[in-house]
């Protein structure tokens, strides 16, 4: 008992009491005058919300508890809109630091996503989860929980995107990889995930296609090889062929049975099963399946595991940047694979070799998606502004009857008398004539041209420069994509509208004049570059990075923080 004929217990429960009210008015204050210079960032029916919350609290421990968290969750919110909106449509509520089931739920999905973002390829030192989870830990007053809250919504966000549509902004790696990545609104990822099973919202973020969880599986495989130590020895000699034998013979064949082309055998001979699975492997890479280990055979044979594991890191960047629905009837042209395929419900109806853009500036072939929306039979070829001031105005100045299966014509369509026209006195800016070739079986484009209008004035087409086809390597065109099979390919899309595609193309074709073929459903076109891909069976295949992008793109990665890695066990 003290004087006052009180507990001193009780007399210090006062005094702290006195002492929370007066510091609740000292940070009332300060509260709202640290709002005004966050005006910028918050906005006027945040502070407005805010404001409501402070002054009509009542001035209890606990509330000074709950309103010091909304304080730091407005303050740290404020550097970023969206999570800024995202918190005043809440009331500044937890979603991850709370004492409840749903906010423990949430946490515990968030740290398990981002400690397994590497199985992904992603960047795990982006999302940091140890430094999460020691943030956590040490989270005491609620203005430490407030600003964690925040932090754990920035990496969610981060985590979100970059699972669902990538880590990078294709053009910015390339500029001629002009996909449009499908972006969802930040926001709404936070709202949704508030809304759905933890577990499940982080389980459907990654691409649906099939092939994005083929290569996720080749990846884990290969990464339990890598731990093993690779492929093993490389083959210290530049060719092999059936018949001989010898110590690199020995270590060819190991690393066939390492990669999974050839069962386990005691022969030191290039016999018929080496053969054989040699074969396989040529396949697999897009090469010539003579049997022989050459020497282009022979440098994909030595390529390390490493350089694989890398492709199918960025094949699954790729597959990020398209997950959207490709269209139940579609069309996929794989750059580095030299095809041109059509896709009837996840299923090839039709496959057809293709020719694709140089590996020289200007001439590459773009990525990007499109809508087909017609055939031409026998066309016109307008010629290229580009084509016709850099390769045959040259020409026409020295001879103006040179290019003579050409058309030279004028602003209004009528033909130039090349005898009357003075080509010297035009240079590639001030050339005011367009180049024409009429429809014919030597037309650069062939006899037929499938149309998907893009500001690129790229498409796929006929040639007749057949003998380009039998090349294992494929690329010489101006960037268009030519078809081996152009007329077969005319067919199969042809099918879905006509019950006779064939007669019904020959009969146009039959005419010799440029007709338009409207295709009653459009097929949505991919022109993409895979240099890694999966087959249904789980067939690996790889194929040379003919335009150096995909390095470009796993460089951009390794910056990013992605990290090749080994996994045992």
């Amino acid at each position: 008992m003290d004087r006052y004929g009180g507990d001193a217990g009780l007399r210090h429960k006062i005094r702290r009491a006195l002492e929370e009210r007066h510091a609740q008015y000292i940070f009332r204050g300060t509260t709202m005058q640290m709002l005004r210079s966050h005006r910028v960032f918050l906005g006027r029916a945040l502070l407005a919300a805010i404001a409501l919350t402070l002054t009509s609290f009542v001035a209890t421990p606990a509330d000074a508890q709950v309103t010091a968290f909304k304080q730091a969750v407005a303050e740290a919110a404020a550097k970023d809109k969206g999570i800024a909106a995202f918190y005043q449509a809440n009331k500044y509520e937890s979603i991850w630091t709370g004492r409840s089931g749903k906010d423990r739920k949430r946490r515990e999905a968030l740290l398990n996503a981002v400690t397994n973002a590497a199985d992904h390829g992603l960047p795990v030192s982006r999302y940091n989860p140890q430094q999460l989870q020691t943030l956590l830990k040490q989270a005491r007053s609620p203005r430490d929980r407030g600003a964690v809250e925040v932090e754990m919504s920035r990496i969610f966000l981060q985590y979100s995107r970059d699972l669902q549509t990538g880590v990078l902004t294709p053009s910015k790696v390339d500029r001629e990889i002009v996909r449009q990545v499908p972006l969802r609104d930040r926001v709404s990822y936070l709202t949704n995930f508030t809304k759905s099973s933890p577990k499940r919202f982080f389980q459907v973020l990654a691409p649906k296609a099939p092939e994005y969880a083929r290569l996720m599986k080749t990846k884990l495989m290969m990464e339990r090889q890598l731990a093993k130590g690779g492929w093993g020895q490389k083959v210290p000699q530049k060719s092999l062929k059936p018949g001989q034998t010898g110590n690199a013979v020995v270590i060819l064949r190991n690393r066939l049975q390492v990669m999974g082309y050839l069962k386990r055998s005691s022969s030191q001979t290039y016999d018929a099963a080496m053969q054989s699975a040699m074969q396989q492997f040529q396949l697999s890479r897009g090469l010539n399946p003579d049997g022989i280990a050459g020497p282009g055979t022979m440098a994909e044979i030595n390529r390390p595991i490493e350089s694989h594991l890398q492709a199918i890191m960025v094949a699954m960047e790729r597959e990020r940047w398209m997950n959207r629905p490709r269209g139940k009837r579609h069309i996929w042209v794989n750059l580095t694979d030299f095809s041109a395929t059509i896709i009837d419900n996840g299923k090839e109806s039709f496959r057809s070799r293709s020719v694709i853009g140089k590996n020289q500036r200007d001439r590459r072939s773009p990525e990007f998606s499109d809508v087909m929306e017609f055939l031409v039979v026998n066309p016109t070829w307008n010629v290229p502004r580009s084509i016709a001031t850099k390769e045959y105005l040259p020409l026409l100045k020295k001879n103006p009857n040179a290019v003579g299966h050409l058309r030279i014509v004028d602003s209004r369509g009528r033909t130039v008398s090349r005898s009357a026209a003075n080509f010297g006195e035009y240079s590639a800016k001030t050339f005011p004539f367009s180049i024409k070739q009429p429809p014919s079986n030597s037309n650069a484009l062939g006899l037929v041209k499938f149309m998907f209008p893009n500001r690129h004035n790229i498409y796929l087409h006929d040639t007749p420069a057949k003998n380009l086809f039998s090349r294992e390597v494929r690329a010489y065109s101006h960037g268009c994509i030519r078809l081996h099979q152009p007329f077969e390919f005319a067919y199969a899309l042809l099918a879905k509208q006509t019950s006779d595609p064939k007669g019904f193309f020959q009969s146009k074709l039959s005419t010799g004049t440029e007709t338009q073929v409207n295709l009653n459903a459009p097929v949505p076109v991919h022109i993409v570059y895979r240099t890694a891909f999966v087959t249904a069976n789980g067939t690996a295949n790889y194929r040379r990075d003919i335009y150096g992008r995909d390095a470009k793109i796993f460089a951009a990665l390794a910056k990013a923080g992605v990290q090749l890695r080994a996994v045992g066990g």
